[in-house]
């Protein structure tokens, strides 16, 4: 009785000594969690910052409408009293019909030229005087004194002042003494040569007693250079003060005063009305730090941020580390200042520039080293934050959702570079139809004018996309991740270290290429990363090469542990792990393939080696440590599964 009820207690003991134990894995568990999402959220609060700092600062027009379109808000009034600004082309009108009447660009008359080139022919005319030549001669003279004296342009000049249909043009003339001051001359376009011009002139107006042809053979070009030499700096300068002089506004509208109704249709007046109140508000608030503009940029970063932290804590808990969650927050982070650089510097401040930033390169990296459904959340996070930069949120979007749901479609396994080639090409179509589609929607419909330099944005967004490529490759050195184009590399056969390996302990080599078939297709059925487990298998056992001649699947019918006792043999055959990481690390295999390698076999015994010696030596107490691995346990799906297939 005292027996049953001793045994009893100590089931009890155990049973209690148990559930203490389960109590402090659990409590370690969660303290675990609760510091990697401590971690998580100061990392995302700092993203937060950063991203608001990024934003553009000032207000953003809060109407969106289309000429020709019904006005979908409540009517609208004149907050304060603003300008009607001239619309871009009216501007440009101006200014070029004012620079026509009013432009006269400056020229400085290099004398020197003209006196050298008269001197060197009337040199020449002396060498070769005759009689006959003489009438030629002077004629030639008298017309280089004439056309210098009007002066000669480059032809790239009298392109420029063609094009600005310029009629006046300032000559500068060179006081004759020091004392004296320079001063500028008016003069006419049509009275100014160029080079062709002036060789033309001389032989076209020659008197009818000249042979024309004759003329030919005095080699007049020789003697005719530009002697006018553009002032850029001045002139310029002139230019400028011609377009200051223009006033940019056509009218005005009063603080109260009726800008458009609900109901009413959007025309080019109201228009020019709307976009003129939208310049103002925008630009008055630009350069101020409004706080109330800052408040809500950040309640909106907020609010998108904590949806991503939700599901990362929720769904895909695993993935939470601090170079995971930096990656992805720093990839984000990215996008955002590369959309608010490109929304500054665009011509009108918030330009079409931003449809050229590749943004499926998203979810290209980040379904690369993680999955699918990350990728798609953290795209969506992305282009929602972006939104709130670009000017047409909604169109925007619309593209860049779709665009990222294309690309994450055609390109769940990145293993080839001609995969990314095939999605740039569809990415580049599907944004010029899905934009298209936009377009004809609208009133105005498509137009090649304006439309046109977006759809070459388009196809500069997609050939950027291409630079994944080599940027992925920089991402795992930096961060330590392993692609699947890693991992395609990893697993030819013909890689230096696997050729090697087959070459040294062959029976080894084979056995891994087993364990790799199994390993691939097992992880293949219940969703886990095939080709990592096929990597991991080939090198799991790598370590065998340092002592291949101690592993039955090398032996050719004599072993060498005959001349070793157990312990030493249990030595030989556990140090293959070690090995392994050391030559794992001089080939330098990723961290991830390291892992097959350490924990392959765990913790577990030699079982035979350990068997041999406690049968042995019977009534001795055996440390299971000394016939045990030193490696750890599988900590993936993809480990644990090649541990049960090598066993």
């Amino acid at each position: 009785m005292n027996t049953q009820n001793n045994a009893a207690t100590d089931i009890a003991r155990e049973a209690q000594k148990a559930r203490i134990a389960a109590r402090k894995a659990e409590d370690k568990a969660y303290k675990e969690k609760r510091n990697k999402l401590i971690m998580m959220f100061f990392l995302f609060v700092l993203a937060a910052v950063a991203i608001v700092y990024i934003f553009p600062s000032g207000v953003k027009f809060r109407y969106a409408y289309e000429i020709g379109k019904p006005w979908n808000y409540e009517s609208l009034t004149a907050p304060k009293d603003f300008a009607i600004l001239k619309t871009k082309k009216e501007i440009e009108s101006e200014t070029k019909e004012l620079i026509r009447q009013n432009y006269a660009p400056y020229f400085r008359i290099d004398k020197k030229t003209s006196e050298n080139m008269i001197k060197m022919f009337e040199q020449a005319s002396a060498v070769n005087a005759t009689k006959n030549a003489e009438p030629y001669t002077s004629y030639i003279a008298y017309k280089l004194k004439q056309i210098y004296s009007d002066g000669i342009v480059s032809a790239s000049d009298m392109a420029a002042l063609e094009h600005d249909q310029v009629t006046n043009v300032k000559l500068r003339q060179v006081a004759e003494d020091t004392a004296g001051t320079d001063y500028y001359e008016d003069s006419y376009i049509e009275r100014i040569f160029t080079e062709k011009t002036a060789y033309e002139n001389i032989i076209e107006k020659a008197p009818k007693n000249l042979d024309k042809n004759e003329l030919r053979n005095y080699d007049i070009n020789k003697y005719i250079a530009v002697n006018l030499t553009f002032e850029r700096e001045i002139s310029d300068k002139q230019k400028e003060e011609i377009s200051r002089s223009i006033s940019r506004s056509k009218g005005m509208v009063q603080e109260g005063e009726k800008i458009i109704g609900k109901g009413d249709i959007v025309n080019n007046k109201t228009n020019e009305i709307l976009e003129s109140l939208k310049y103002e508000i925008e630009q008055n608030s630009k350069n101020t730090h409004n706080p109330r503009t800052i408040l809500g940029q950040t309640l909106c970063v907020i609010c998108i941020l904590c949806a991503f932290f939700l599901y990362l804590a929720f769904f895909r808990f695993r993935f939470i580390s601090f170079r995971n969650v930096s990656f992805m927050l720093l990839l984000i982070t990215g996008m955002c200042a590369l959309t608010g650089w490109m929304v500054k510097t665009s011509g009108d401040g918030m330009g079409a520039m931003v449809y050229a930033i590749p943004f499926a390169i998203v979810p290209v990296t980040i379904s690369t080293f993680f999955d699918t459904r990350t990728a798609l959340f953290t795209h969506l996070t992305t282009v929602l934050l972006c939104s709130l930069i670009s000017a047409h949120e909604f169109e925007f979007l619309l593209l860049q959702i779709i665009i990222g749901m294309i690309c994450i479609s055609t390109l769940t396994h990145f293993y080839q570079r001609s995969q990314l080639v095939k999605t740039a090409l569809i990415i580049a179509a599907i944004y010029i139809v899905t934009y298209i589609g936009l377009a004809l929607t609208h009133s105005s419909g498509f137009d090649w004018s304006a439309d046109g330099e977006i759809i070459i944005y388009f196809i500069l967004n997609a050939t950027l996309l291409l630079l994944a490529y080599p940027l992925i490759f920089i991402m795992e050195k930096v961060f330590g991740f392993v692609s699947d184009i890693t991992l395609v590399e990893l697993t030819n056969t013909n890689s230096p270290l696997l050729r090697q390996f087959s070459e040294v302990a062959p029976g080894s080599f084979q056995h891994s290429l087993q364990v790799a078939n199994l390993a691939s297709d097992a992880a293949d059925h219940i969703g886990a990363n095939a080709m990592l487990a096929r990597a991991g298998a080939l090198y799991h056992d790598v370590g065998k090469m340092s002592n291949p001649i101690y592993f039955t699947e090398n032996q050719n019918g004599f072993s060498p542990h005959i001349y070793l006792s157990t312990k030493e043999s249990v030595k030989m055959i556990t140090s293959h792990v070690q090995d392994g990481i050391s030559l794992a690390k001089r080939y330098g295999l990723p961290a991830q393939i390291r892992d097959f390698i350490i924990s392959h076999h765990g913790r577990n015994i030699v079982r035979y080696f350990y068997n041999s010696y406690v049968n042995a030596h019977p009534g001795e107490e055996v440390n299971t440590a000394d016939f045990s691995y030193s490696g750890k346990l599988p900590s993936t799906k993809e480990t644990a599964i090649v541990m049960m297939c090598d066993g």
